[in-house]
């Protein structure tokens, strides 16, 4: 689990390139932010002016889903949650993800646990790591639609392994409602739906740690997900990703797919805390899921 941004996609969708002219007639595009890092979409069979609406309309949602999970936004649900140690009337949003992190939870043996915000933010070595393992503790929040709260004073969660995806998904949804079925979006996972320009299905090209082209993947109404724990970090230096036990990851990169991308995110977070002999089995959790690379 992560306290920041720490998904340095190793993926690069070819049809979100810059478009041939012959192309751009075929298709729209649009640039911005989803949790503070750079998102991008192409749409094809619409053209700009039509899209105008459509993409006021996915910044107006994208503004929303920030303000429930956001970490850097201190008025955030989130935020609110992680100051007070209780949420009245949550948002259904923040609700379906705590849902599914329980999901992942069990899945994972407890491996993935969004409470392990205050460890992060302390260190995960020596005093710093002793004085906050009495605040972990997936046990000790209380999930319920009228109230979320938290058993312990100083608990926090970071929702980072699961948000991103789950917002990929909400933009998604968005953009069908709107008639708009063929469409790829980056916003911290890649998915694609549909078919593009080209009118053959979208893809996606995997690339291991080190830059090299490991393989493509076909996305048709499917996602992928990569968690690299270390980022650009020196080996032995602590990542960004670490179980509730201090447990550092097992893996330098792992990259998951899964039609739904908040499942794809949460489980390419959870395989890297899991040795691997024992991934295949958390993922067969997950109807339509699988490991596409585990380094």
């Amino acid at each position: 689990m992560t306290t920041t941004r720490r998904r340095f996609l190793s993926m690069t969708a070819a049809a979100l390139a810059v478009p041939s002219t012959a192309l751009a007639a075929q298709s729209a595009h649009w640039q911005g932010r989803a949790m503070g890092a750079p998102a991008r979409l192409a749409v094809a069979g619409l053209s700009p002016d039509e899209a105008r609406p459509v993409f006021a309309a996915l910044e107006v949602e994208l503004e929303r889903l920030e303000q429930i999970f956001s970490l850097f936004r201190p008025d955030s649900s989130l935020s609110w949650l992680n100051r007070s140690g209780r949420l009245v009337a949550p948002p259904s949003e923040l609700l379906d993800v705590l849902v599914l992190s329980d999901r992942l939870y069990q899945a994972s043996g407890g491996v993935f646990d969004p409470t392990v915000l205050p460890l992060l933010e302390a260190g995960t070595f020596g005093r710093a790591r002793a004085k906050v393992f009495g605040l972990i503790g997936w046990d000790k929040v209380n999930i319920d639609p009228r109230e979320i709260s938290f058993a312990s004073e100083g608990m926090a969660l970071t929702l980072n392994g699961v948000a991103q995806g789950y917002i990929n998904d909400k933009i998604a949804a968005l953009l069908r409602a709107h008639g708009l079925n063929d469409v790829m979006l980056d916003m911290g996972e890649l998915q694609g739906i549909g078919q593009c320009p080209l009118r053959r299905p979208w893809q996606a090209r995997i690339f291991a740690t080190d830059g090299a082209y490991e393989d493509h993947i076909t996305l048709r109404n499917r996602a992928v997900s990569t968690t690299r724990p270390f980022g650009g970090l020196r080996p032995g230096r602590c990542g960004h990703v670490v179980a509730a036990s201090g447990q550092r990851p097992y893996h330098s990169i792992v990259t998951v797919s899964a039609p739904s991308a908040a499942v794809a995110d949460g489980l390419s977070t959870a395989l890297a805390l899991i040795p691997r002999n024992k991934t295949l089995g958390v993922v067969a959790q997950f109807e339509g899921a699988r490991i596409e690379m585990i380094r």
